[in-house]
This record gives structure tokens, C-alpha cells and sequence, in this order.
């Protein structure tokens, strides 16, 4: 089955060459196959938060190899990864990140827009994807108008519409009540199940990582360990 992440021998230091280098990331090796549903887990100061970004190409590593969907964007400049970013990789963030003045089907759309995707199939495909995150009733709402847990569904919305290879969710329910976060949960593996979507989920929460298919646990910014749950 084909990689979609592949990562070798991945550094990342920090105030390099100078009497406090930080040395973030050390040797990670990561493999995700098409199709997998895996989660990062560690604690504040993990390195965690450092990888997501190299993972979701908003940074690059001081060293080492990375190809996201066979491209390798170890070494690209800053329009190649903007680019990878809009087509490759699908982002939901904790604080949600959606446009305080556009309406849910607009949020939805805008990767779309930047893909030069036409506005007819945009707002039916943006549309598509709010019924799918059971939010067909919420299209003109303005995300002050929304919940919390409906703000990240459209943001789950917003993350597919370019099909990306990757879902990446960095602590997509850290800010919900439990039952919330249960319903959007629930979407991940409803995307995964139904549709194959690769996700990359990362927590601090091992309960929420144990829901996943692999779990790895990163520490002092090296994977120490690789649980397996199906």
C-alpha cells in the first residue's frame, strides 16, 4: 500500500550554530500508509507540536528526509509548501480557524477558491461536505452563530474539500465538553471508515489515542514507542 507520509532521519534544532541550540526533534522515522487512521501522543514539551508542523509542511526540518504523497518537500520553498498545504493536507486545529465574517458554506469553500475550483462546484461541493458533518441547516450561519462542536464540524467540513491525502487534527476536541468531542470523533472515523481518508491525530490524550488504528508517543522529541490497536 502506498505512503503517504515518509519521513527518515527527520532533525529539527532550533537557534542553530549559536551557545543555545535547541535540539527539538531527534532521528524521527515515521511511516503512515494510505488510509490509516494513526495518532501522536506526548505531553506539553514533546516536540509534539514542532513535528505537526513539519508533518503539515508549515515548517521545514534542519535535516532529514520528508515526502508527503510522493512529493518530497524536504527542500522546497515557501509557495511549493503553500501549495502542498492547499492540495495535500487537510488542517483542523483546536481554536477551530475559521473566518469570523464568511458563513459556514463559505469557510467551506475557500480551499476550493484557491484551488480555482469554479463557483457553481464550489458551493455544491461545499454544501455536500456540510451534509455529510450533519450541518445542512447551518449553511448561512456565521460562525459566531454556531456551538463549538458545529464550529469544528466545519472545519472538518473545510479540511476535505480539496481531498486531501491527509487529515491533520491537532487537538481537534481540546476545546469541547466530552460529548462534543465524541461527535467529532465520531466524524473522523466515519471519514476513515466510509471514505479512506488518512488522518493524523494529535493529543495529549491517550484514551482519545487508543481509538486510533497506531498510536506513537513522542518524549524529549524522539518516538519511544509504537502501540498497535488494530
Amino acid at each position: 500500500m502506498q505512503n503517504v507520509i515518509e519521513m527518515r532521519k527527520i532533525i529539527k534544532n532550533f537557534y542553530i550554530g549559536t551557545p543555545n541550540e535547541l535540539h527539538i526533534l531527534k532521528n524521527i522515522d515515521i511511516t503512515v500508509k494510505k488510509g490509516e487512521f494513526i495518532s501522536i501522543v506526548g505531553q506539553s514539551g514533546s516536540g509534539k507540536s514542532t513535528l505537526m508542523n513539519l508533518i503539515g509542511a508549515l515548517d521545514r526540518p534542519t535535516s532529514g528526509f520528508y515526502a508527503l504523497d510522493g512529493s518530497d518537500i524536504s527542500k522546497m520553498n515557501d509557495n511549493n509548501l503553500s501549495d502542498i498545504r492547499n492540495q495535500k493536507i487537510g488542517f483542523v486545529f483546536q481554536t477551530f480557524n475559521l473566518i469570523p465574517r464568511s458563513s459556514a458554506l463559505r469557510n467551506v469553500e475557500l480551499p476550493m477558491l484557491y484551488s480555482g475550483i469554479s463557483a457553481l462546484k464550489r458551493t455544491k461541493k461545499a454544501k455536500e461536505l456540510l451534509e455529510i458533518v450533519d450541518l445542512s441547516d447551518r449553511f448561512d450561519h456565521m460562525p459566531n452563530e454556531l456551538s463549538g462542536g458545529q464550529k469544528q464540524r466545519v472545519a472538518i467540513a473545510r479540511a476535505i474539500a480539496n481531498n486531501p491525502a491527509i487529515i491533520l487534527a491537532d487537538e481537534p476536541t481540546g476545546a469541547l465538553d466530552s460529548s462534543t468531542g465524541r461527535m467529532v470523533m465520531d466524524i473522523f472515523h466515519k471519514l476513515h471508515k466510509e471514505q479512506g481518508k488518512t488522518i493524523v491525530l494529535i493529543t495529549h490524550n491517550s484514551e482519545l489515542a487508543q481509538e486510533t488504528q497506531r498510536m506513537l508517543t513522542i518524549k524529549d522529541g524522539e518516538i519511544i514507542k509504537e502501540t498497535i490497536f488494530n
